[in-house]
C-alpha cells in the first residue's frame, strides 16, 4: 500500500500477518484496591446534570497534574491533538489530577488520558460534562466509560510492563481506543452495535491514529486471526469472561472485565500457562450488560 493509499482506521484484513510474533511476557502478580464509585451514566445525571458550570469552574481551580515521561507515546500524543482546537485543557488537566488522587498511579496512563480529548467523543451538548468522572450515554443504551475506571483498567492491565498487542472488547464511541493507542503498540477493538462501530471511525478517524484496529463482529469471540493479546480489556460485563477471550491471552498476558449482573466487580485474570489461568476479584464496578451477536 502507497502512501496515498493510506485511510484511517484500517480494515482488519488489511494488517493481518500470517505469521504470529512471539514476545517475552513478564510474570506479574495482582493486588487488591478499594471500591471506587461505580459508573452509571444515570447516576451522573442526577448528580451532575444540575451544575455543569459549576462543576467546570471547580475544576479549573483543581491542582493539576502535568505527568511527564520521556517515552515514545508522548510524543505520539502531541500529535494526536495538535490538529484540533482544545477548548478544555484546564478542565481535562484537573480531570487527570482527580483520577490520580483516586488512586490511578501509571504515569504513562495518565499522560494519555490527558492528551485524548474526551469532549470530541460525546455529543456537543454535553461537552460541559466531557471532563466530570463519571459515565455519559452515548447512544443505543451504551455509555463513555467514568476517566477513573478506563485509567484504572489500563493501569491494571499494563501493570507496568510493555503492551505489544491489546484487544478491546466494546469499541463505543472509541474513546478508550484512543488513550490505549498511547500505552500499547497495536490496539484492536470490537464494537457489536453497527451505528456505533461507525461513530468511533467517525471519532478516531480526523486524529489518524495509525496503531488502532477497529472491527464489527461479536466482541464474545474475540479475534483469533490476530492472537495472542498480552492484554483484553472489556468495557460489557457478563456473567463471566467468555472462554474464547481466556484462549487468545498470551500466556503471561492480564485480562481486565467487569463481571456480573446488578452487582459487578472487576475481574483479573492472568495467564500463567497454556491451561493455566489465576483470578483476582479487585473493586466494584457498574457497565452496560455483555451481549453475543451483532446488530
Amino acid at each position: 500500500m502507497t502512501k496515498n493509499e493510506k485511510r484511517f482506521p484500517l480494515q482488519l484484513s488489511s494488517v493481518m500477518d500470517s505469521a504470529k510474533q512471539q514476545t517475552h511476557r513478564q510474570s506479574i502478580s495482582a493486588h487488591l484496591v478499594k471500591t471506587a464509585t461505580p459508573q452509571t451514566a444515570t447516576q451522573n445525571a442526577a448528580k451532575h446534570g444540575a451544575s455543569k458550570q459549576d462543576a467546570a469552574k471547580n475544576s479549573l481551580r483543581s491542582s493539576s497534574l502535568s505527568p511527564n515521561p520521556t517515552t515514545k507515546s508522548d510524543q505520539t500524543s502531541s500529535n494526536v491533538v495538535s490538529s484540533r482546537p482544545l477548548v478544555s485543557d484546564g478542565v481535562r488537566r484537573a480531570m487527570v489530577a482527580r483520577v490520580a488522587q483516586q488512586g490511578v498511579k501509571d504515569r504513562l496512563v495518565l499522560a494519555a488520558l490527558e492528551a485524548i480529548p474526551r469532549h470530541l467523543f460525546i455529543e456537543s451538548g454535553m461537552s460541559s460534562q466531557a471532563y466530570v468522572d463519571a459515565s455519559l450515554p452515548i447512544g443505543h443504551h451504551q455509555t463513555i466509560s467514568q476517566p477513573y475506571i478506563v485509567a484504572r483498567m489500563i493501569e491494571i492491565m499494563r501493570n507496568d510492563g510493555k503492551l505489544n498487542r491489546v484487544l478491546e472488547i466494546g469499541t463505543g464511541c472509541g474513546y478508550q481506543a484512543a488513550v490505549l493507542s498511547l500505552v500499547a503498540k497495536e490496539v484492536y477493538s470490537i464494537e457489536r452495535i453497527k451505528a456505533l462501530h461507525e461513530l468511533a471511525k467517525n471519532n478516531l478517524r480526523p486524529m489518524r491514529i495509525a496503531n488502532i484496529r477497529l472491527h464489527y463482529g461479536d466482541g464474545m469471540l474475540g479475534l483469533p486471526q490476530v492472537e495472542p493479546f498480552d492484554g483484553i480489556i472489556l468495557a460489557a460485563a457478563g456473567m463471566e469472561v467468555p472462554k474464547a477471550l481466556l484462549e487468545q491471552l498470551a500466556i503471561g498476558g492480564r485480562l481486565i472485565a467487569p463481571v456480573g449482573g446488578a452487582k459487578q466487580v472487576l475481574q483479573l485474570i492472568q495467564r500463567t500457562a497454556k491451561h493455566e489461568w489465576q483470578s483476582s476479584i479487585l473493586e466494584q464496578c457498574h457497565f452496560v450488560p455483555l451481549h453475543q451477536g451483532v446488530i
